[in-house]
């Protein structure tokens, strides 16, 4: 029951019927509720009763400070004494949202009226984060060696060394947050980091990964009941020995985890204390996984979309392709471009269910066996591969945040040598399932790979490893003569190489999920790729995303979602078999190969005998030199001379806007020509190949409405779960195809 849930029931509070207004009854004040303010100081006032043992009727609010302006009254005062004559604690309260600067100001408030007042003890929060002070105790103007870890409770004589003790003795357990506390208290904490500048933002948020994971893994170390935390503040502990002892939480950490964090702690002692402040009160290791998991997200997609420039897939999107997918305990799954985590983490939660449901069927005695059956897989079968390094520190804590599985991230160039950079990078990072990242080894990848990107031969040595990034792929050009066998593209773009290192990942009989723009699927340009798909996967399905699917991250890209399952190499050997007999038999009809080469050839001829102007040049000169010989007057000399000069006018003239426009449209026209021929062999080359291989059934679906719109405002319908449901099971009844490829190939 929440604090404002008991009050109301003691008869504390009571609202009016619309709940904009508070009345305190025990001493019959009225104010407005619709201000945070206000709902912070009814939290405060409900705690010092019913947390700390206080009196209400030795409790007063907008208490009148004295030698001060008549206005300025003091939120909350705790008397010693029935009549209100001696304020013991007084406070100052803050709304949550307020500046590092604004909660300085409010402290320096605070003491102005407990000096006046003359109480013993100072409280300045702002609900997310709270100050304690003695103050009867220390100098006027001292704000640090006065510091204490908490109030005393009501009848307790001196202040404790401490505030949060393991089962709660002689102290206070951690509390369990809600997700939008959980949410308000991350973005606290970065603000104070970033300083409004002082750090650019994706510094601040490293800073911050890492004293949460500081947090965490204090709220891991086993002690007694009974024994403190280390993460919180000690009463008249300075700054230094605060930070002193946050860092060897970090080294222990380290050592357990030597591939999460390789840098130091790099704030000050000063940031350390304030947020300290921010996290000390809550139990991140308890709260519930699925509330802290969501608020991390939150504040993880407001935080990159807003200052780090990247943009991840929505949860729908996400959700609907992991609902799909029959992934259990046992799968080994991969995103080889996972961001912060998003595929990994739902892959975790479907497991994570699945042991919920077994619970509950009677198959788990107890929630040990329960967690177990999820945690190894997320410790054993989850892997990630994150280019940048700080997303893939960031996804490694999104990982501990959910409870493990962070060991199996490794930041890499996914698209690197598989059995060169990728595995011995992973190895040196210390990684656990490093083993697991090689060819031929997963039961199911799900990703959704940058693409847009242009990668460039020059610039990336592994071109080399992509079957995608050879130009042969054109089977037209190869038999033309136009490309080589082992000629490499220039460039490619980024996802379709992902394409082709996904299926290496995958085992036989694998499955991969992949986001991927819809010139894939459509274009003719890449109608190549579409030709190495259907050699190397039976195509399960399609999805059609809306053009507003990544509106709101940030991206308008037309996007599919495609679910491939990967063929034995002997299947992609002979369906490539039967192709290239198919490829043979129409590329040696007459409408077709020789009809191509007899267009280039006469092409060749016309622009080599050159336009009007180089005929007339050329005509001139033959009959120059033959008027010559007859004459008997023609030298060698004079010969070579004459052709120089002609070759001369010619070269001059190839240089002008006008030869350079005949050219071109000799060349466009021929071009045109063979483009159509080529586009009839397209054609008739799929239409046969289709009739040789008895194409199967492909699920396809649409969907328009998937859960949000364009700016991502929530809607009332998300079509993806109804064809998540129909998609599962077409996979879940699929049958491989039983013909036998060697006999087609052999027909």
């Amino acid at each position: 029951m929440s604090l404002i849930d008991k009050g109301l029931q003691e008869g504390l509070i009571k609202f009016d019927e619309t709940r904009k207004s508070i009345t305190y009854t025990t001493i019959n004040k009225k104010y407005r509720f619709t201000d945070p303010e206000e709902q912070v100081r009814a939290e405060l006032y409900l705690q010092l009763i019913f947390t700390y043992g206080y009196k209400k009727e030795r409790i007063d609010l907008e208490v009148l400070v004295p030698r001060r302006t008549p206005t300025d009254k003091a939120d909350i005062v705790v008397f010693t004494d029935d009549e209100l004559k001696n304020p013991y604690i007084v406070t100052e309260c803050k709304k949550p949202e307020i500046t590092d600067a604004e909660f300085i100001q409010a402290i320096e408030q605070g003491f102005g009226n407990a000096n006046s007042l003359r109480g013993n003890y100072l409280i300045v929060t702002s609900g997310l984060k709270t100050a304690y002070y003695n103050v009867k105790d220390f100098p006027v103007a001292e704000r640090s060696e006065n510091i204490i870890a908490d109030i005393p409770k009501a009848g307790e004589k001196k202040t404790h060394k401490y505030k949060y003790t393991k089962g709660g003795i002689n102290g206070f357990e951690l509390e369990l947050v809600s997700e939008a506390e959980l949410v308000r208290r991350f973005k606290q904490a970065h603000d104070t980091l970033w300083g409004g500048g002082e750090r650019n933002p994706s510094e601040a948020f490293d800073e911050l990964d890492k004293i949460i994971f500081c947090k965490i893994w204090d709220e891991l170390v086993p002690r007694k009941k009974g024994e403190p935390y280390d993460f919180q503040l000690f009463t008249g502990e300075h700054p230094e020995r605060l930070m002193s002892r946050i860092k060897k939480l970090y080294h222990k950490g380290r050592e357990k985890d030597p591939n999460v964090f390789s840098d130091n702690i790099t704030i000050t002692p000063q940031e350390m204390q304030t947020i300290v402040g921010y996290l000390a009160p809550i139990n991140l290791s308890k709260t519930n996984l699925d509330s802290k998991g969501r608020a991390f997200e939150t504040f993880l997609g407001a935080f990159f979309r807003g200052d780090f420039g990247q943009y991840f897939t929505p949860r729908t999107i996400v959700k609907f392709i992991t609902d799909t997918l029959p992934i259990t305990n046992e799968s080994l799954v991969l995103d080889p471009a996972c961001g912060s985590g998003g595929f990994l983490l739902y892959a975790l939660d479907k497991v994570r269910l699945l042991a919920r449901n077994m619970t509950e069927q009677g198959y788990f005695e107890d929630t040990n066996e329960e967690k177990k059956y999820w945690h190894e897989f997320a410790q054993n079968n989850l892997y990630g591969i994150e280019i940048n390094k700080g997303i893939s520190r960031t996804a490694k804590m999104n990982m501990i945040i959910h409870d493990d599985g962070h060991t199996n991230v490794i930041n890499n160039d996914a698209l690197e040598d598989i059995e060169n950079k990728i595995f011995l990078n992973a190895v040196k990072n210390g990684s656990k399932g490093y083993k697991n990242f090689k060819k031929d080894n997963f039961d199911f990848i799900i990703t959704n790979p940058p693409f847009g990107s242009t990668l460039k031969q020059s610039e990336k040595s592994y071109f080399t490893y992509y079957e995608l990034a050879k130009k042969s792929t054109d089977w037209i050009k190869l038999r033309l003569g136009n490309i080589r066998t082992n000629e490499y593209r220039d460039m490619q773009n980024s996802e379709i190489l992902f394409l082709e290192r996904c299926y290496n990942f995958l085992k036989v009989g694998g499955y991969l999920a992949m986001v991927v723009p819809d010139g894939m699927l459509t274009n003719s340009t890449q109608q190549y790729v579409r030709n190495w798909v259907e050699e190397h996967f039976r195509i399960v399905g399609v999805v059609s995303l809306p053009q507003t699917a990544f509106t709101a991250t940030g991206a308008g890209v037309k996007s599919s979602v495609i679910f491939l399952k990967k063929y034995d190499l002997a299947t992609t050997k002979a369906l490539q078999a039967v192709k290239a007999k198919t490829q043979d038999e129409l590329f040696e009809m007459p409408v077709y190969g020789p009809a191509i080469k007899q267009l280039e050839a006469k092409e060749a001829r016309i622009i080599a005998k050159g336009d009007n102007v180089i005929q007339t040049i050329t005509e001139e000169l033959e009959n120059h030199l033959k008027a010559l010989k007859e004459q008997g007057k023609l030298t060698e000399k004079e010969r070579k001379e004459l052709i120089i000069a002609a070759k001369d006018r010619i070269n001059k003239h190839k240089k002008t806007e006008e030869y350079q426009n005949w050219k071109r449209d000799i060349t466009d026209e021929y071009n045109e020509k063979i483009e159509n021929i080529i586009e009839t062999l397209n054609d008739e080359y799929i239409k046969k190949v289709k009739e040789r291989l008895q194409y199967y059934p492909i699920f396809m679906a649409i969907a328009e409405d998937i859960g949000y719109d364009a700016t991502g405002r929530i809607t009332g319908r998300n079509e993806l779960e109804d064809i998540s449901k129909e998609l599962a099971r077409f996979i879940e009844n699929i049958e491989d195809r039983k013909e036998s490829f060697f006999q087609l190939a052999l027909a």
